[in-house]
């Protein structure tokens, strides 16, 4: 079975999700290599796309994962929900210490995973996030090999929507104008 991150009730319809209440998980502060640990999952592999659109649950703000939040990412060992990065950067959600150990240990570099072996943890783990019905993940590769991704960054996301918002004229959009005079 695969470990689970980020699978908290405020992101489900469905409560008693397997890791409990994201506003317990909140912390200050976070881990000393949390940069490196966000760069480890915004590098996962892709098992189920999902387009959809979600807010931050604790803020209400729209975030670098919105688009796509809830689609399911995985090193081989842990799955996670891929708007889970931004929730450990902003929030600095707790993470498991067998998690933490585990990508440490691989020097925050994403695996290659042997589908062979991935398969049966996949089949197992996905009823316990509200997957059993989805058509079931197979890959005709036999490994999975992490690709170079380019990902926004926070900071690059937070800026592009502050020059956004700086550039965009005042006033209400909801009010009828009068037309201008020539």
């Amino acid at each position: 079975m695969l470990g689970l991150l980020g699978f908290y009730d405020e992101l489900d319809t469905r409560s008693g999700q397997p890791n409990g209440s994201i506003r317990d998980a909140a912390r200050p502060v976070g881990e000393p290599d949390e940069a490196d640990l966000v760069a480890y999952l915004d590098a996962g592999h892709y098992l189920i796309a999902v387009m959809e659109a979600g807010d931050d649950v604790i803020t209400g703000s729209t975030h670098r994962h919105s688009l796509g939040c809830s689609s399911l990412m995985t090193d081989g060992t842990w799955l996670w929900r891929q708007d889970f990065p931004h929730y450990l950067e902003t929030h600095h959600v707790s993470l498991p210490e067998t998690f933490l150990e585990h990508v440490r240990r691989l020097d925050y570099r994403m695996p290659t995973i042997a589908v062979a072996q991935f398969a049966q943890h996949y089949d197992e783990t996905m009823p316990l996030v509200g997957w059993a019905s989805a058509v079931p993940w197979r890959s005709t590769a036999t490994t999975l090999e992490p690709e170079p991704r380019v990902v926004t960054s926070k900071a690059q996301f937070d800026a592009a929507v502050l020059a956004r918002d700086r550039n965009r004229p005042q006033g209400s959009w909801g009010k009828r104008r009068k037309p201008r005079k020539a």
